[in-house]
């Protein structure tokens, strides 16, 4: 699970980067940066519904 998580926030951080570098470069008049920060957004959703359904069944417990 701590790989799965680990790869979410990879590719989490490199669409953000990308949308930075077609800010740049594009000088703010694509939609390249748009799709880039949805694809954040969508994989940042998808990571937090993983993250809930692991506690959910089990798999990510607390340790108190």
């Amino acid at each position: 699970m701590k790989i799965i998580v680990l790869l979410f926030v990879v590719f989490i951080l490199g669409s953000l980067f990308s949308a930075l570098y077609f800010l740049i470069r594009d000088k703010g008049h694509s939609e390249r940066m748009v799709k880039a920060l949805t694809v954040r957004v969508v994989l940042s959703i998808a990571l937090f519904a993983l993250l809930m359904l692991g506690f959910h069944f089990g798999i990510i417990t607390t340790k108190l």
